[in-house]
Formats: C-alpha cells, sequence, structure tokens
C-alpha cells in the first residue's frame, strides 16, 4: 500500500508540473503569437511564383504502346500540397519535399515556432508564418488538420494535391503505440498489452470528448478534416470521401511506397533523382504489437471510416497503377530500389537503421515518442565522398532539425522537448 501510495503521488505530481508548464507554454505561445486579423481583404493568389526548372524532362506517352513510345517535354511541377498524415511514412516523403523545395529554390508556406498548423485545430491560412492576404508560396507540407478552403488561399489555383494513406489495421495499432502517454483515456487501461485490452471493448475505455481522443479512431479520416467519430452508417462518411477524392489528385499508399513514388514522378514530371529516400522515423521491431486475425478485425471494425476511405484509394490506385503500365511500373520501381541501395552503400554507417541510443551525431537524433525511444535513426559515414557528401546529410537529416535548417524557429517544440525532459517524459 505505502509502494502504491508513493507511485501515485509521482504520478499526480508529474501530472501537476506538466499541467502548469504546458500552460505557461500555451500563454507564452499566445502572447507572442500576432493577433489574427479577420477583416483583411482576399487578395487572389498569384498563379505561380516559383522560380520554375530550366530543363524540360523527356516523358514517355502512356497511352501509346511500350515499344516506340512517343516522347514529349513537361516541365517539373512545383506547386504542391501535401496532406502529412499521421504515421504513415510521411515524414520520409516530407524529406522528399524539402529537398525538392531548396534545390528549386522554392517558398514554403511554414508553420510559425512549431513543427505543425496548431493541430489538432483545423488549419487557418494565418497559422502560416508571415503570411499576408496574396502572398505566393509553393509548398506547404507540416501536419495540419486539413481545411480545403482555407488552403486554396494559400497556394496557386493550379497547385497538385498529394496525400498517403496507411491500412487502418497497422496505422491504429502504430498510432496507439506512439500517442498512448498523450491520451489519459490509455492510462487506466489494465494488463501489459494495453492495445489488445483496449480493442476488446474500445467503446468502454472511448470517449469522443476526451483529451486528444482523435489518436484513437480513424486518425487518417480526422487528418484529412472529416469527422472521426461518425457511424459507419452515416452517409456524411462516403460523402467525405468523395470530397477528398475531388481535392487530391494522387493518394498514395504506404506499403506500395516505391510504386506511390513513381506514380508521384509521373504527375509532376520530376526526375529520378528527386525520389531518393531513406525510411526516416522508423520504429524499432519488438515495440510493435503482434496483430492476430482476431485483433486486426477488431481494429478494421473500430476505424470503419478509415477502412472504408483506404479501400476506395486502394481501389483508385491500382487504377492508376494499370494507366501507368504494370510492366513499366516494375521496371521504374526496380530502378528506384537499385538507386536507393546504391545510396545506402554511400551514406549510412553499417547501412542500416540503428537505436536511438546509438545515434552518434545529436544533428540525426529523431523526435521520441513520450517515455520512450522506439524511434530509430542512422549514423553517417565518417568519408562520404565530397560528390555526395550534402545529399548524404540531407537525406538522413530528421524532420525537426530541417525544419530548424531551413529557417523555422521551433521554439514551442523545443519548449516542450525540455519540459519532457525535466519531468523525465
Amino acid at each position: 500500500m505505502v509502494k502504491q501510495r508513493r507511485q501515485w503521488r509521482s504520478i499526480c505530481k508529474g501530472l501537476v508540473l506538466g499541467t502548469l508548464l504546458t500552460s505557461c507554454m500555451i500563454l507564452l505561445y499566445c502572447l507572442s503569437s500576432p493577433q489574427i486579423q479577420f477583416n483583411l481583404p482576399e487578395v487572389p493568389v498569384p498563379y505561380s511564383c516559383a522560380h520554375r526548372p530550366a530543363q524540360a524532362y523527356a516523358a514517355p506517352d502512356t497511352n501509346t504502346s511500350q515499344h516506340g513510345r512517343d516522347q514529349t517535354l513537361c516541365v517539373p511541377k512545383v506547386d504542391i500540397m501535401f496532406m502529412k498524415t499521421h504515421k504513415t511514412a510521411s515524414s520520409t516523403l516530407l524529406n522528399i519535399l524539402f529537398r525538392f523545395g531548396e534545390k528549386h529554390r522554392l517558398k514554403f508556406a511554414f508553420p510559425s515556432s512549431r513543427n505543425d498548423f496548431s493541430y489538432p485545430s483545423t488549419f487557418h491560412r494565418f497559422q502560416v508564418k508571415d503570411y499576408k492576404p496574396g502572398m505566393c508560396f509553393n509548398i506547404i507540407c507540416n501536419h495540419m488538420r486539413f481545411n480545403a478552403t482555407e488552403v486554396a488561399k494559400v497556394l496557386p489555383m493550379d497547385t497538385t494535391y498529394i496525400t498517403i494513406l496507411r491500412d487502418p489495421a497497422e496505422l491504429f495499432e502504430s498510432s496507439f503505440h506512439y500517442f498512448h502517454n498523450l491520451v489519459p483515456l490509455t492510462w487506466t487501461i489494465p494488463g501489459e498489452d494495453k492495445f489488445a485490452e483496449f480493442l476488446r471493448d474500445p467503446k468502454y475505455y472511448y470517449d469522443s470528448n476526451g483529451y486528444n481522443s482523435f489518436y484513437l479512431k480513424n486518425l487518417l479520416f480526422f487528418d484529412l478534416g472529416q469527422d472521426n467519430n461518425l457511424e459507419p452508417s452515416d452517409p456524411h462518411v462516403e460523402a467525405g470521401i468523395q470530397a477528398i477524392t475531388k481535392r487530391f489528385q494522387l493518394v498514395m499508399l504506404v506499403e506500395y511506397f516505391d510504386e506511390s513514388l513513381i506514380l508521384l514522378k509521373d504527375i509532376l514530371c520530376w526526375e529520378m533523382d528527386d525520389l531518393l529516400f531513406f525510411k526516416l522515423n522508423a520504429r524499432m521491431d519488438s515495440t510493435v504489437s503482434k496483430m492476430t486475425p482476431e485483433l486486426r478485425a477488431k481494429a478494421l471494425e473500430w476505424n470503419t471510416a478509415d477502412w472504408k476511405l483506404y479501400k476506395h484509394f486502394n481501389a483508385t490506385f491500382w487504377r492508376k497503377v494499370d494507366a501507368y503500365g504494370r510492366e513499366r511500373m516494375a521496371h521504374d520501381v526496380a530502378n528506384l530500389r537499385q538507386r536507393n541501395a546504391e545510396m545506402v552503400g554511400v551514406c549510412i554507417e553499417g547501412g542500416q537503421a540503428v537505436e536511438a541510443g546509438s545515434i552518434e551525431e545529436t544533428a540525426m537524433k529523431p523526435w521520441q515518442p513520450i517515455g520512450e525511444k522506439s524511434i530509430m535513426g542512422y549514423n553517417l559515414k565518417k568519408n562520404v565522398d565530397k560528390t555526395h557528401r550534402k545529399l548524404c546529410r540531407k537525406m538522413l537529416t530528421p524532420e525537426l532539425q530541417y525544419l530548424t535548417e531551413l529557417g523555422v524557429n521551433l521554439w514551442i517544440t523545443k519548449l516542450w522537448g525540455h519540459i519532457r525532459e525535466v519531468i523525465n517524459w
């Protein structure tokens, strides 16, 4: 009993301290943020203000036969909206966009003081750093809760909208693990396997009004600006899926990430070199909950809106692959994988990701979930040749460090990191 009282006292002290420090942080943020002026005039966004790439790439016409295919010229598209969803390999794609934007001197619409647009609040254009009506931006790609109307006021009319989805059962397991310490609803779940216990009777543990509860149900639907608590039969679920379909030109799939990148290359008229990547924010295998067929079925049932969304875009994805050409796709995927494998040999010490404690350089250490160090990272080879040195470093740089290099002041994110260290979270 004495030991239990001490444990509860320690937990209570941590909660009180965390609440006080977080409140102070929010107050500082409110005082430092500019007043939102809703009466400012609406000014149309220019068609584009980019320093467009000088070169035009030869793009094969997919409507002709495999042999003797006509060659047409296309200019790389530089106005891009990437809806960064949670736990969907989106940090890897973000790194690709950062590098492309730097290469072509594009203007990013970044958040102010943190690495997201006041998530989970719905996106508003005044959350963009230094925003003024009529300003021109080329790329927006940080975490937000999507708001099509407001995003359209930031980017040119011909912007290409893309996002990425993941199998909802796998995503739910990943988000449950990563965010459970931020969701008080999970703190009292008994047993060692909280994930399995939650799925045993999710309605018992879930409260739609609970703090950060959105992490626990239909997270994809929520990120994309929809109501994540709709009943499966509610017609608004299908209406939401159709709205997303009309807005996004490409919806990628984590399970077919390489194929997704090839489709991205095609729609944006990029080069293969623009797609090179290393898998960032990868999780240690030992932290992944083993999902039985029964648990998977329960996870999909609990996340029905996400499941319907995923099935819809799985079908559209393969129609795009068929239009691209299965044989051509297989050839290009093999080429991309070979190029990435070559870069692994050039850039990464030991040729693979390592646990957080084994990452030697602070600049290469990824952000970790509260209370754990389950996200892996890389060590840059010490003697990378001069030709590849800059590219290797940028490909391995985690999101927060890259944002800092691009000029984003992440003082709120960094303050939160210090608070976590103080309360040993």
